[in-house]
């Protein structure tokens, strides 16, 4: 594993030091510093514990006398919210909400959003990339960096100045239903290797990177959106692999660090406390031991992993009091400010901790620049968003992931003149046209291509119909979906996929499967003739895909994984295109 890990920085070093140079560095200045004390001298209790409060909108359009609106108006002008978390939308309206919100404020409003995937995971119209373990698999520093550097750009044109990402955990679970495929692998010093870089092309552009989700959230079977997951490795184990990524993004400089709400005694014994609670593990060990002086924000505190344990109010002031700055998406928000308000009168909590707080996080909005100018230019839009750059990393980093596992006999590339046979199988209700993108660009190459589409709640009869068209086919290609959704519960396959897969290969026909998911599915069907993994299903994916299997694609990618039993990480099979 660490010869792998070192082939590949060798190779990407001279490259990634040419490439990774400083552009937009967020400083304290002067004006910034006064600003900041300004501010934190002359808020009421109750000003200082609504900063620390981050609460939800999507950017979607909604009328001023909406009751949606008018929420969000009280959030901001009567409990002086410090944040609001961006949840879906589109461009234009996101952008204009934004500005908008940001007027009512009284202090800037610090603006975030998930962005593991590019500002595309959540406003339609924006550049998407591949979820961080097609970065393990490509190995490239340069597109890590570059990945960071995208997500920044477009992310500021909106209005957003912080990104709830990397993804810092390492995944060594194979049934971790929640991290899997938004780790980059299970190496340490793979992980660690690559969001390094992230952050870097983040926060030199302009946007505060989050390592998330500490201490660690890679090995688990459990998901932290419905109950509280305990991971049980011992103090050594968790310093070696869990936490070396972290300290490695500490070093790199990253401005914010996102708890975790799992359950890890070895840190912290006290029975049923997240880390997201526990002084232990984020004052001791986060803060003093491994020296983090940014931002600690809680992951979601309407999460399972909390509120099946914990009062809002009570998770609230507990979080505070272990070290956290941020408190994301707290129920019943005007109460949580009101039990803080208390916390602090009735001595709980000491004003002077909620102080250190709200201090970093008007550092935080200054070094942004927000205390000069809090909007954005909705005119811009159009000609930094999804520029054309953009478009072509992106479109880089999803063929640069592709891994090859298995090809047996050289069942790849399929013949264009042969008769093809698709089955597009997803394991998530109302995905039951999910590789079409994948379909159509075999199409465009291939006369004779029949496919049959089918998701969760699919029919018995209809697939055992399907099953019988598909044994003429030269070959046949399964394409599999399973998302990572929360409290999902699980990312893998149907049953009944599974079985017909199986059946497909014990009657000798050529069969491949093309995981847009889960690198782990080929331990269903491990006698499967050949297995490309492309990680998601967005469009640039299946089209990689598909030109890959015609053999039109370099294959370059390396497993960032091991498939116990079957593959070690490091391990893909290579392919040129005849130039």
């Amino acid at each position: 594993m660490k010869s792998f890990v070192v082939a590949l920085a060798v190779i990407f070093s001279a490259v990634s030091c040419a490439r990774i140079k400083p552009k937009t560095t967020m400083l304290l200045d002067s004006s910034g510093e006064r600003w900041v004390e300004k501010n934190l001298k002359r808020m009421t209790l109750e000003e200082k514990a609504g900063q620390l409060i981050f609460c939800r909108y999507n950017g979607l359009f909604f009328n001023r006398e909406s009751s949606k609106f008018k929420e969000l108006e009280e959030l901001i002008k009567d409990v002086k919210i410090g944040g609001l978390i961006l949840f879906l939308g589109d461009i234009y309206e996101a952008a204009y909400l934004t500005n908008t919100l940001q007027s009512m404020a009284d202090v800037p409003l610090l603006i975030a959003s998930d962005l593991e995937r590019g500002l595309g995971q959540q406003l339609d119209g924006a550049v998407v990339f591949p979820p961080l373990m097609a970065l393990g698999a490509a190995g490239s520093e340069e597109m890590a960096y570059d990945m960071g550097a995208v997500t920044a750009r477009e992310a500021r044109a909106v209005g957003i100045h912080m990104t709830y990402a990397p993804v810092a955990d390492v995944n060594i679970n194979p049934e971790n239903p929640i991290i899997n495929v938004r780790s980059v692998g299970e190496s340490p010093e793979l992980v660690g290797r690559l969001v390094c870089p992230f952050i870097r092309g983040c926060q030199e552009n302009g946007l505060i990177a989050t390592a998330k989700h500490f201490p660690g959230h890679g090995d688990t079977d459990l998901d932290s959106h419905t109950v509280l997951p305990t991971v049980y490795a011992d103090r050594d184990r968790l310093e070696k692999v869990e936490l070396y990524p972290f300290k490695k993004a500490i070093d790199a400089g990253v401005m914010a660090v996102m708890t975790a709400h799992i359950h890890l005694p070895a840190l912290d014994p006290t029975p049923s406390l997240p880390a997201t609670l526990s002084p232990v593990i984020l004052t001791k060990l986060l803060r003093q031991k491994m020296g983090f002086k940014g931002l600690i924000v809680t992951d979601a505190l309407e999460m399972g992993g909390v509120t099946t344990l914990y009062s809002p109010g009570e998770a609230a002031v507990k979080a505070v009091a272990a070290g956290v700055d941020c408190l994301l998406l707290p129920p019943e928000i005007p109460d949580v400010v009101k039990t803080l308000v208390g916390a602090v009168r009735e001595g709980k909590l000491s004003e002077g901790r909620l102080d250190e707080s709200v201090r970093r996080i008007l550092t935080a909005k200054a070094k942004l620049g927000l205390h000069k100018s809090r909007l954005v230019d909705e005119t811009s839009l159009d000609t930094v968003i999804a520029a054309p750059e953009h478009v072509q990393k992106a479109e880089a980093l999803f063929e640069a992931s592709l891994t090859l596992v298995k090809n047996e006999g050289n069942v790849l590339p399929v013949g264009k003149d042969g008769k093809i046979f698709v089955f597009s199988l997803s394991s998530d209700p109302g995905d039951y046209y999910a590789g079409r993108p994948f379909i159509q660009e075999l199409e465009k190459h291939c006369p004779q291509v029949e496919s049959f589409f089918a998701d969760k709640f699919t029919g018995e009869e209809y697939l055992k119909e399907a099953e019988e068209s598909m044994r003429n086919a030269d070959a046949v290609v399964f394409t599999l979906f399973s998302r990572v959704r929360s409290q999902k519960g699980t990312v893998g396959l149907e049953e009944r996929h599974i079985t017909m897969i199986n059946r497909a290969v014990e009657a000798g026909i050529p069969a491949i499967a093309v995981s847009f998911g889960s690198p782990y599915f080929i331990r269903c069907f491990p006698e499967i003739n050949a297995y490309l993994c492309a990680y998601r299903y967005y469009e640039a994916a299946q089209k990689a895909a598909a030109r890959a299997v015609l053999g039109m694609a370099d294959i370059k990618g390396k497993l960032p994984v091991s498939i116990p039993g079957l593959y070690s990480i490091g391990h893909g099979l290579s392919f040129y295109v005849k130039k």
